[in-house]
């Protein structure tokens, strides 16, 4: 059996809306809870379990994306007026970033500060 990622807790102080929140910008929806988790679930399976917390430590989530995935999702971020940047320290505002392998991203922060990223492969 090949070694795969199952799930990943997200510390949030609204699960439920932090899972909207996150599901709205990829286009995916918010699965019914299991016990005290809001799951998302990406289409290779994975789930992001978004669970309450009163103090978060800020993380960083990274989503490979076609590239109509990705232009639907950052249409989706321009219309809500989300702020996105071109870099990870988030000093490059309203820009989008070009890899050298010709693919392209950009982050945002969510409700709890957990910096989300969409790119593309190139």
């Amino acid at each position: 059996m090949a070694v795969e990622l199952n799930h990943t807790i997200v510390p949030a102080h609204d699960p439920e809306a932090s899972a909207e929140f996150l599901a709205s910008v990829l286009g995916l929806t918010v699965g019914p809870p299991v016990a005290h988790f809001t799951p998302v679930t990406l289409d290779n399976g994975v789930t992001l379990d978004f669970d309450a917390a009163e103090t978060i430590d800020a993380h960083h989530y990274a989503f490979l994306v076609s590239e109509e995935e990705f232009g639907a999702a950052f249409g989706r971020i321009q219309h809500a007026g989300i702020e996105y940047y071109a870099d990870p320290a988030c000093q490059r505002v309203g820009e989008v970033y070009r890899s050298k392998a010709g693919g392209s991203g950009t982050y945002f922060r969510d409700p709890n500060g957990h910096l989300m990223e969409i790119l593309t492969a190139g």
